[in-house]
């Protein structure tokens, strides 16, 4: 089992030293206004709480530590910009992340500083802890360049990745930095690679997968490779209309791939095909689940009917695996966040931190992030 193989930050000598920490913090933030402010709250810290056994570990014994992450695709926004890093007040910032630490760690709020360490910009949350700026304010992040690689190793004496849902991108923090230090694997990558594993290697069957959402460039590819691991592949959301057109064009036929209708607008799955769907998932020994089966209303403080509407098929499609015998396996965002909003996601047997590396890691891919740490 490649968690097994994982060099493993427990067994780790970290005491006095300057460990990066790639962590998962790419956290939703809801706008709130506050006497005619507008202030940005995490909406969901779920992934923040599955990586305090590693931050606490490292502080517990004695090392400096640098936590580095990113939140959002600032990119997207900023198209124009040669230079990222000169948006440290914009909607992306980690600030919110950085007042999280501290309320959790219970610092005093007068300790938070911005500053920074050796030309990178960041909250100094303690005197053992500092939380970088959003390192996708960087241009050298996401392109992998080995300056900014070199940059971020700088700061550390050793290396640890915690970061499971970004362990499917070739960025600098995840497949740069680890060529230049000592690496290891955070506490909660391992669990998430031991709990995939076992489904991947030995699932109850029949296994079920169903894949749904927007994320069409990096969820559809996938769909191919699943269908070879899971007795069945229910496929919905925006993917689904993708999913059918490619089906249609290339007059594809497997007996185990199942692909939703939806409704003229595309919003949400077609009570037919919900009712295949819940019929197919109480046969089943596994289910992995990853991505709605429409419009998610992430925003809920939004009273829209048009929008609440549209997460019926969600929410049924839920309900049926819940109600399910089967081993329940969920990941990525969207799913897990509207999960935690109507109370359904402690009914599953384990949460994934990871979307698309979930998915990416199930369908038998390399992952870059777990390669670099096996080298």
């Amino acid at each position: 089992m490649i968690s097994d193989k994982l060099p493993d930050v427990r067994n780790a000598e970290v005491a006095g030293k300057r460990v990066f920490l790639r962590a998962d913090i790419d956290v939703p933030l809801l706008e709130v206004r506050s006497q005619k402010l507008e202030v940005r709250q995490i909406e969901d810290d779920m992934r923040l709480v599955a990586g305090m056994p590693t931050i606490k570990h490292l502080l517990e014994n004695k090392a400096r530590v640098i936590i580095g992450g990113h939140l959002g695709r600032p990119g997207e926004k900023n198209q124009k910009s040669k230079i990222k890093n000169q948006n440290y007040g914009s909607e992306f910032s980690l600030m919110s992340v950085a007042e999280w630490l501290v309320k959790n760690f219970n610092f005093p709020f007068s300790n938070l500083q911005f500053q920074k360490i050796d030309g990178l910009s960041g909250w100094r949350i303690s005197e053992n802890l500092f939380l970088l700026e959003n390192l996708r304010f960087y241009q050298g992040e996401e392109k992998n360049d080995p300056d900014f690689a070199k940059q971020l190793a700088n700061l550390a004496d050793l290396y640890v990745n915690d970061a499971f849902a970004m362990c499917h991108r070739n960025h600098a923090s995840i497949v740069g930095v680890p060529k230049l230090l000592p690496h290891y694997a955070g506490i909660r990558l391992i669990e998430e690679v031991k709990h995939l594993s076992s489904v991947l290697d030995n699932p109850k069957r029949p296994l079920i997968v169903i894949i749904g959402g927007k994320k069409i460039e990096t969820k559809l590819p996938l769909v191919e490779k699943t269908i070879s691991l899971a007795d069945k592949v229910l496929v919905g959301g925006l993917i689904a209309k993708e999913m059918r057109k490619q089906v249609q064009h290339d007059k594809i036929e497997v007996e185990n791939l199942f692909v939703a209708k939806l409704n003229n607008d595309g919003t949400d799955i077609l009570e037919e095909s919900l009712n295949e769907f819940i019929s197919i998932i109480k046969t089943a020994g596994t289910v992995v689940w990853n991505g709605p089966m429409g419009l998610i209303n992430q925003k809920s403080k939004i009273k829209n009917q048009k929008l609440e509407d549209t997460e019926r098929g969600t929410k049924e499609l839920a309900k049926a695996i819940v109600e399910s015998s089967a081993y329940k396996v969920v990941g990525g965002g969207d799913t897990t966040e509207f999960l935690k909003r109507i109370g359904l996601l402690d009914k599953f047997d384990f949460v994934s931190t990871g979307g698309g590396a979930m998915l990416t890691f199930l369908s038998g891919q390399p992952l870059p992030g777990l390669e670099a740490l096996l080298e």
